[in-house]
């Protein structure tokens, strides 16, 4: 009887556990690059998921040795500096509690490296790991992301990863030259190595060239209605200034007709539209705007253009339309917007005169 009850106080005392171990299983573990996105992805996403950063690579070739087999098809040999193996640990505890894990980083090739390197630095399974990209922190970005996810470029991975072994090749043999003969702690590498040549072999074009001065002859012809000008420019050079002079006195009594007149269409490319860097880039030198105000207007605010009217989207949902003139007579957000633009464009104006 004894024996009875202490197994069954022992099943009951063991089924509080197991609830409280569901209870710890995380269903969803998300893992980006950047901790700045972390808690705002969180949020979107709610209380299933938990999102986490890797804080870019969580793995690379050592630093100080070659950690390239050239005799195995160059075979990187990689490491996890000391600074990320509490995170990679954090990152593994993490992994094996959740039902399902996302790889979030960048959609480039690093980006890409980081995914794959997670999957095998962590252990992951293809049937629990899925890989999604976003391309901005909204709500509906990142839930169209979790809906839509994909495998793993292998391709953007090898494409990495030859970028970094062809770096540590050039770079290994080349820095501890430029550290005895310029500078300690310079390096070299497959981009600077080319780059610093290109500049040399320019440098030297340069210095090698020898100037010739060279006169374009224009000239201004008033047609016979006595009102229009037509200005013609000599289709040759001339050398010096005896020949011009000789030319110009030449052309004193001559008379000038117009032989042929032929018209051809032009074709004006547009500018194409902006990246990221490209918005920065035009907002600073235009409005005088930060990187941040510049992201933060591009993540409230798109507006469509139509013939007779203007949609305004926040977060792709449609918050005003109608002409320039209603949205800037109603005071909404449109018209903040625009007020915001005219008073950048007028401190630009100001500041440069």
């Amino acid at each position: 009887m004894i024996d009875i009850l202490r197994t069954l106080i022992i099943c009951v005392s063991l089924h509080p556990i197991s609830n409280q171990q569901k209870i710890d299983m995380q269903k969803n573990l998300v893992i980006v690059e950047s901790p700045a996105k972390a808690k705002t992805i969180e949020k979107f996403l709610g209380k299933d998921y938990k999102v986490m950063s890797s804080y870019g690579h969580i793995r690379d070739l050592k630093t100080k040795d070659f950690s390239i087999d050239l005799e195995h098809n160059y075979a990187p040999e990689y490491v996890i500096p000391s600074d990320k193996k509490k995170l990679v640990t954090e990152l593994k505890n993490e992994a094996k509690k959740a039902e399902q894990v996302w790889l979030a980083s960048d959609e480039d090739r690093e980006g890409e490296a980081i995914s794959w390197h997670l999957y095998e630095v962590l252990g992951l399974k293809p049937e629990n790991t899925k890989r999604i990209v976003f391309h901005e922190i909204t709500k509906n970005a990142i839930l169209h992301a979790i809906e839509t996810p994909r495998d793993i470029n292998i391709d953007l991975v090898n494409a990495q990863q030859a970028r970094r072994i062809l770096d540590r090749i050039v770079g290994f043999e080349l820095s501890p030259i430029l550290w005895r003969k310029v500078k300690p702690a310079l390096s070299a590498g497959r981009v600077q190595s080319v780059a610093v040549r290109l500049i040399v072999e320019r440098e030297r074009e340069i210095n090698e060239f020898v100037s010739e001065a060279a006169y374009r002859v224009i000239a201004s012809f008033i047609l016979p209605d006595g009102t229009t000008i037509l200005k013609a420019e000599l289709n040759r050079r001339l050398k010096d200034k005896e020949e011009v002079e000789a030319f110009l006195e030449s052309c004193k009594d001559a008379s000038f007709t117009i032989d042929d007149i032929s018209k051809k269409p032009v074709r004006k490319t547009p500018a194409p539209p902006f990246t990221t860097s490209t918005l920065q880039q035009e907002a600073a030198r235009k409005l005088g705007y930060s990187v941040s105000q510049t992201m933060m207007i591009a993540q409230r605010l798109s507006t469509v253009v139509g013939a007779d009217k203007i949609l305004v989207l926040e977060e792709g949902r449609i918050v005003e339309q109608g002409s320039h003139e209603e949205l800037t007579a109603a005071g909404g957000l449109y018209a903040r917007m625009w007020a915001d633009y005219n008073q950048a464009v007028q401190w630009k104006i100001t500041s440069e005169q």
